[in-house]
């Protein structure tokens, strides 16, 4: 199973209802249904979830690196309820606008530091 599942879905790109880019499908976290019959319960992405799935030295570094742009540790993932996918095929599409799913702390970091501090970039789209 867990093959199938990363062929399918890990790596590949989050797109919101909007056409938007997310991120990408960093891991996946299964749960058990009251039969005992294991399902796809959510996507995760952040670099919390790449650093736990690389492991080791670097998956280490990754977060490290993710930790230092943030208030907040342990840098938490992107939590995708499974039930919010729409469809999978070359990208993973969810039936919500990004404004419906919490804000990656880094990518929030991101904003605030850098991205809004260049000049013209309040009249970005998102």
């Amino acid at each position: 199973m867990r093959i199938q599942v990363s062929r399918e879905l890990l790596d590949r790109q989050l797109v919101d209802v909007a056409g938007r880019l997310i991120g990408k499908v960093d891991d996946v976290e299964f749960a058990f249904d009251a039969d005992g019959v294991p399902y796809l319960r959510t996507l995760l992405s952040g670099p919390g979830a790449l650093g736990a799935r690389v492991g080791g030295r670097l998956g280490r570094m990754l977060v490290l690196t993710a930790e230092r742009l943030v208030a907040d540790r342990p840098v938490a993932p992107l939590r995708i309820p499974y039930d919010l996918v729409d469809r999978v095929d070359s990208a993973v599409w969810l039936r919500v606008p990004a404004e419906h799913l919490p804000p990656s702390p880094v990518e929030d970091w991101l904003r605030r530091k850098l991205i809004d501090r260049i000049p013209g970039s309040g009249r970005a789209s998102g």
